[in-house]
């Protein structure tokens, strides 16, 4: 009755065991030792100034949250695009009204100042 798993479960023990052994080797390849300028925050030569740890806008974070958001959204339109002439009308009237219901969530967002860098 398991048998149809074996493969795949073969596949997760290679899996393992590669990440396993990539992890290995570049810990053991890669130990490079600490210095003054390893440990600085920028590598490029330019000393750096302020903080590294400098605080960001929470709009940062908003506009890129809101990015994934709409971008995920957006990528439901690929496979319905494939099978869209199988659907016939049903499948278009179910994907604008996903559309309608996208466009209403990012006009609420828009209107609400998300997306506004300049605030």
């Amino acid at each position: 009755m398991l048998q149809p798993y074996i493969p795949i479960l073969i596949q997760f023990v290679i899996v393992a065991a590669l990440g396993g052994i990539i992890i290995g080797a570049s810990a053991f390849v890669g130990r490079k030792p600490r210095t003054r300028e390893k440990l600085s925050p920028y590598e490029c030569g330019s000393l750096p100034v302020g903080d590294s740890r400098g605080r960001f806008s929470i709009s940062f974070y908003l506009v890129g949250m809101l990015f994934i958001l709409f971008d995920v959204e957006a990528v439901f339109l690929y496979p319905w695009a494939v099978v869209y002439k199988e659907l016939k009308w049903l499948g278009f009237i179910e994907m604008f009204v996903y559309i309608l219901i996208l466009l209403a969530g990012f006009l609420y967002v828009w209107k609400k100042g998300a997306l506004d860098w300049t605030r």
